[in-house]
């Protein structure tokens, strides 16, 4: 396969600024132009990394979809999203150059970008309740415009697209047609009695070849074959029944095609024009095979090259290899603890590999379950296993928790279970954007009482915090961690009541029992400093920096920074965020002219929101630090660390910052809560 290095070189491709383009193609040309596709997203993806297996799949399908339908009259949209690049090829945006990186075009369906982008939100099996939205509302408005949803069998899993169907299927006069995308796989083989389904559904083309025959041969006999047609249509059902259990879908009400090839682009025009013409909700099932015409993603069993890093385009193999990360530490750590404990068992939702749970469904096959996508169900469960005398370990993506708060609140919380969260890619993320960062879980798990949280900051911290969490059997722990590599081990030099002192200034001893009171209303300095008649402290100010999980390094490289201009800074992790642990509030009394608190996820109502409260009506002010409440725009983890303040230099610049404040003369009220400026200084 000859890769180009543009989409100039691509001549048919060249030809799509916008989808009615498509229409001036000849059969011929479609299937070289799908050609032309896979070469493209191939040589592209390969150099920023992506979603190159789902794009594969579903090349025929986009072009026929943009071809039949008229976009964005017609909407389209596409459930998860991570298979729209070849529908953001045909619809004018052919640079793929800068993918997922600050600047380029999202991995998902994108407003800002095109008229034809809908929904943006890479969460999966929301599809079809868009669709039932914008249908109803066309409907109501009087437009004859056709609404599409794009949905992969791996997100028929998901309760909620079942809820939908229920409700389109109750107002049947729609111009709605479902695609169901069906590879088999969502990032792995689908599971389930959904997947079983479709299977039975794919052997099912006999059926339909067998009812055709039987129609032409009666009705060619006159009146009395007409008759019997008649009677024998009555058991059209009971013979679905048994040769192909599509009655599934209709029993709903809902018109069922298929199923067809999915990379005959002439085959699926034929189906989705005769779905639009029969102005109903249509499902029109369409088979697909994930990774198409890349022979190193065919011949991947785990997800046929799902998501890729940075790969040599002609074997697939990784540009570089892949440092030991935060998923294997919890990979292996979790096989440990289940040789040691039968009453240990893990969940995951249709992310088995992802979240690090293939090596202890290898090696306990009975004892790992893969609910499918569907976050609320797993939560519920995994309460219930909880009940009968399991100790389940849920893992999942830390985003896709919070589809499942109600469950943490309600079934676990409240009935104190002893299940444990792992929420893999806490925290910042970046190139997914705005729905696959994992900032929401320290904010939002505030709320519920009893449970506890840990955010560990190397490789020892996560394996001794998750065996904390495992051995508590009387409320939900959680155990959260970033993305990627592994930082260096970072030794404490001591724990304290279970926090852990990472760094404190030469000599440095507390300052219990020294001078204290009140704030100086005069020069705005905490208890023990003295001040010149210029204003300058006759004493370092002291500043208990509160590191916590991933962003651990940072502070101790900010510490070091603040030392040379003077200030006395001690290090702590506590370990566990949530409650805060009644040592740190303790330590923070201890002398301290600033408590500064850094967190990897939500400002609002966070971890340093806590601290702040826990110190209520102490002499010490507290800055908090963290991520803001807002929606962050795709980019390098480390690019947004340093917009928002939370790198090295950004930390320390506004520590320093606070210090100064807080030693002259115009001193702002520290009775308010004091959060940090998020830019750089």
């Amino acid at each position: 396969m000859v890769l180009p290095d543009s989409a100039d070189e691509l001549p048919l491709l060249s030809r799509v600024h916008e989808p009615r383009d498509l229409r001036a193609f000849t059969p011929g040309e479609l299937v070289d132009l799908a050609g032309e596709i896979r070469r493209y997203l191939i040589s592209s993806v390969s150099r920023t990394g992506g979603h190159l297996g789902p794009n594969l799949g579903v090349v025929e399908l986009t072009i026929a979809l943009h071809r039949v339908f008229d976009s964005p009259r017609d909407v389209l949209v596409f459930d998860t999203g991570h298979q729209a690049y070849v529908h953001k090829l045909l619809t004018g945006r052919q640079d793929f150059s800068h993918l997922r990186q600050a600047g380029g075009i999202s991995g998902y369906p994108s407003r800002a970008e095109s008229p034809h982008d809908v929904v943006e939100n890479s969460h999966a099996s929301t599809s079809l309740s868009w669709a039932d939205g914008i249908s109803r509302e066309k409907q109501r408005q009087g437009s004859t415009a056709t609404t599409v949803a794009v949905i992969g069998d791996g997100a028929l899993t998901g309760g909620m697209a079942w809820e939908a169907l229920n409700n389109i299927a109750a107002s049947p006069e729609r111009n709605l047609v479902i695609v169901v995308n069906d590879n088999g796989r969502s990032y792995a083989p689908t599971i389930g009695g959904i997947a079983h389904h479709l299977d039975a559904l794919r052997t099912s083309q006999q059926y339909e070849r067998t009812l055709a025959w039987g129609k032409r041969t009666l009705l060619s006999m006159g009146d009395p074959g007409r008759a019997a047609y008649d009677a024998l249509h009555g058991l059209k059902a009971g013979v679905k029944d048994v040769l192909a259990p599509q009655v599934m879908f209709e029993d709903l009400g809902l018109k069922y095609l298929g199923p067809f090839d999915g990379h005959d682009e002439v085959a699926l025009e034929t189906a989705l024009a005769r779905a639009r013409a029969l102005h109903q909700p249509v499902i029109v099932h369409v088979l697909t095979e994930k990774g198409r015409g890349y022979t190193p993603a065919e011949e991947d069993i785990a997800d046929r090259f799902h998501a890729v890093g940075r790969i040599h385009p002609e074997t697939g193999l990784p540009v570089a290899p892949a440092r030991f990360g935060w998923t294997s530490v919890f990979a292996d750590e979790i096989v440990r603890i289940a040789r040691g404990r039968e009453d240990v068992v893990g969940l995951t939702a249709a992310m088995m590999l992802p979240v690090g749970l293939g090596p202890m469904a290898r090696e306990f096959p009975g004892r790992v379950v893969d609910v499918g996508i569907a976050e609320q169900h797993a939560v519920t469960s995994a309460a219930g296993m909880a009940f009968a005398g399991a100790h389940p370990v849920f893992a999942v993506y830390a985003t896709f928790l919070n589809r499942a708060f109600d469950q943490v609140l309600m079934d676990v919380g409240l009935h104190r279970a002893g299940v444990t969260f792992v929420l893999d890619r806490a925290g910042i993320t970046g190139d997914d954007g705005a729905s696959h960062n994992g900032m929401w879980d320290i904010s939002m798990l505030q709320v519920v009482p009893g449970l506890r949280l840990a955010a560990p900051r190397d490789e020892a911290t996560l394996r001794d915090e998750l065996d904390e969490a495992v051995a508590v059997d009387d409320a939900p722990t959680v155990v959260r961690y970033p993305k990627g590599a592994l930082p260096a081990p970072i030794p404490a030099l001591r724990r304290e009541g279970g926090i852990d002192v990472l760094s404190e200034p030469a000599g440095a001893s507390p300052r219990r029992g020294e001078p204290s009171g009140d704030t100086d209303p005069d020069t705005g300095t905490g208890p023990g400093t003295q001040v010149d008649e210029g204003g300058d402290t006759g004493v370092a100010p002291r500043v208990l920096l509160v590191a916590t999980g991933s962003l651990v390094p940072e502070c101790l490289e900010a510490a070091e920074a603040l030392s040379v201009e003077g200030t006395q800074v001690t290090v702590v992790d506590p370990r566990w965020l949530v409650p805060v642990p009644e040592s740190l509030v303790g330590k923070a009394r201890d002398g301290f002219d600033l408590v500064a608190t850094v967190e990897d996820g939500i400002l609002e109502g966070g971890f340093g929101w806590a601290v702040r409260d826990a110190l209520e009506g102490a002499d010490v002010p507290v800055l908090t630090l963290g991520i803001p409440r807002s929606y962050l725009s795709q980019a390098r983890r480390s690019a947004i660390q340093v917009e928002l303040g939370l790198d090295a230099v950004g930390i320390a610049a506004t520590i320093g910052q606070r210090v100064r404040e807080l030693t002259t003369r115009r001193t702002p009220d520290t009775t308010l809560p004091t959060v940090a400026s998020l830019g750089r200084r």
